[in-house]
């Protein structure tokens, strides 16, 4: 991507493009509700961000508790609500900064840094969540952490290292912009 500039029409839309599956990562997240699920049969729990459900046996109805009567599920759910709200204005602001004919490199550092915000915000989200639901539910069968939560943390790890592309790409700006002469290792006889 340095080598041929953020002009280069195939390059100057990846870091967007990235922040945007980041984006479909937190949806799937939130409204999934594979955050926690009974591992073997009978599957007798399942529970989301926002609720418990669990059945007697194989054939029983679910019945549903909602995590949003306890302290810790509100902060899990706001906590991981902020970092994703924060994701879906990076994105925004990336679909401006990289739309714009003459870049804005400090413009596109502050998105980088927002992203850290957003990632300390959806990680201390995934954080509370598992540990006081398995110390403060009582949880029947062998149960394990599952795809909704993993969807979570992979949006948490992507905006960490968008982070990360976002506040470099400032430190190449004269390569960016071709501003740097090139440079031939070619030498004559």
């Amino acid at each position: 991507m340095v080598k041929y500039g953020l002009d280069y029409t195939r390059c100057r839309w990846i870091l967007p493009l990235l922040l945007g599956i980041g984006v479909i990562f937190g949806i799937i997240a939130l409204a999934g509700r594979g955050w926690l699920e009974s591992q073997t049969l009978p599957y007798v729990q399942q529970a989301s961000l926002w609720q418990n459900c669990r059945r007697a046996d194989q054939g029983g109805e679910w019945s549903c508790e909602s995590l949003m009567d306890y302290a810790w599920g509100r902060a899990a759910a706001a906590t991981y609500l902020v970092g994703f709200l924060l994701l879906v204005i990076c994105f925004a602001l990336a679909i401006i900064a990289f739309a714009i004919d003459t870049l804005r490199f400090n413009f596109i550092r502050g998105i980088g840094g927002l992203l850290f915000v957003a990632a300390v915000f959806s990680v201390m989200g995934l954080v509370i969540y598992p540990v006081k639901f398995s110390s403060e539910i009582e949880m029947t069968g062998i149960n394990m952490f599952s795809w909704a939560y993993g969807f979570g943390w992979t949006t948490a790890i992507m905006e960490i290292c968008l982070g990360f592309f976002f506040c470099c790409l400032p430190n190449y700006e004269d390569q960016i912009l071709g501003n740097v002469k090139p440079t031939y290792f070619y030498s004559s006889p």
